[in-house]
């Protein structure tokens, strides 16, 4: 298979690329290197470096390489930025992507990939959540995301685009040869911010809330490994060129683990307790993100496999141990 992949040098797309070159296929990687880096793309995978909405860019790549599909995972992903700046996100994540999917139409290809999340449901009536719970995005992140999944429908009705949506809950973990991890600049993720505090790379890690409605008062989140994450992209790619319909499917485990739990399972790997703050709320954070995965079951066949929290937590304290 011939695979062009946006983003393809973060933290998701990298796991992907990699993924894609062991199996034999050809890779063509598009990335501006905003917040990616170019030393996680193989070598055996082409890198061009330009932003998704550069059509010349583009439609050069896509000339040069014919791809069978297109994987997107390019795209600005911090909460709390998209409610400071959403002119960027929604100029970035929706303008940048219709770019893309007007060159990819325009060249013929008519597989297409999309990484979305799970913040397109807003605060959530019902947990676990399946895929037609309703969308409410209560941040501009989740309302560019949720967009997007529209735009795809319409163009699978006019262009005959057949596209799968793959909603993230929280991509966690690492690869498990500790090359490839997170690598955030700056790093907002609980698991590596957690990690960094108990190597002593940083000071205590806020832990924001111990009074909300769960088991322990603290947040709850599904945590899915990298690599599950990845093995979902590659199993939808191959379902939709084998002509399968497009499709939306949630991408998580079922279980959720508190961020108390998180602490405990750092606290394990590192063998002394986890320096930590407990500090106010923030402001929107739903109590409980839970996916239903039943869907990615039924249709793809996929289960998260290397998605327990200790396996997360060792094969994140690899990557991070390997940054001096």
């Amino acid at each position: 298979m011939n695979v062009l992949v946006t983003g393809g040098a973060g933290y998701i797309g990298s796991h992907f690329v990699r993924m894609l070159c062991e199996r034999g296929c050809e890779v063509a990687v598009v990335d501006d290197l905003s917040s990616g880096h170019a030393d996680a793309v193989p070598p055996q995978a082409r890198l061009t470096r330009a932003r998704v909405g550069d059509r010349a860019a583009i439609a050069s790549v896509l000339a040069e390489c014919r791809p069978d599909a297109v994987v997107h995972f390019a795209g600005l992903i911090q909460v709390g930025e998209s409610v400071r700046r959403p002119d960027v996100y929604w100029a970035v994540n929706l303008g940048q992507t219709l770019a893309l999917l007007d060159e990819v139409v325009r060249a013929g290809v008519r597989t297409f990939v999309f990484s979305s999340t799970a913040a397109v449901y807003g605060s959530p009536e019902q947990v676990p959540i399946p895929e037609d719970h309703p969308r409410r995005p209560i941040n501009p992140y989740g309302a560019t995301k949720l967009a997007v999944e529209l735009a795809l429908a319409d163009y699978g009705r006019a262009f005959g685009l057949r596209h799968a949506a793959l909603r993230y809950f929280n991509a966690a973990g690492a690869h498990p040869s500790g090359e490839l991890g997170e690598r955030h600049e700056p790093e907002t993720h609980l698991i590596p911010l957690v990690i960094d505090a108990a190597m002593g790379r940083r000071g205590p890690v806020g832990v924001f809330g111990d009074d909300w409605p769960t088991a322990d008062g603290t947040c709850v989140r599904d945590y899915v490994h990298v690599q599950d994450l990845a093995e979902a992209h590659w199993m939808a790619l191959e379902e939709l060129q084998r002509g399968g319909a497009s499709m939306t499917l949630n991408l998580g485990t079922g279980r959720g683990v508190s961020v108390r739990e998180i602490l405990q399972a750092v606290q394990r790997a590192a063998g002394h307790p986890v320096p930590h703050t407990v500090e106010p709320r923030r402001e929107g954070d739903p109590a409980e993100l839970v996916a239903s995965p039943r869907s990615a079951s039924e249709r793809l066949g996929w289960k998260a496999r290397c998605s327990d929290i200790d396996t997360i937590i060792g094969d994140a304290w690899r990557a991070r141990a390997s940054r001096r």
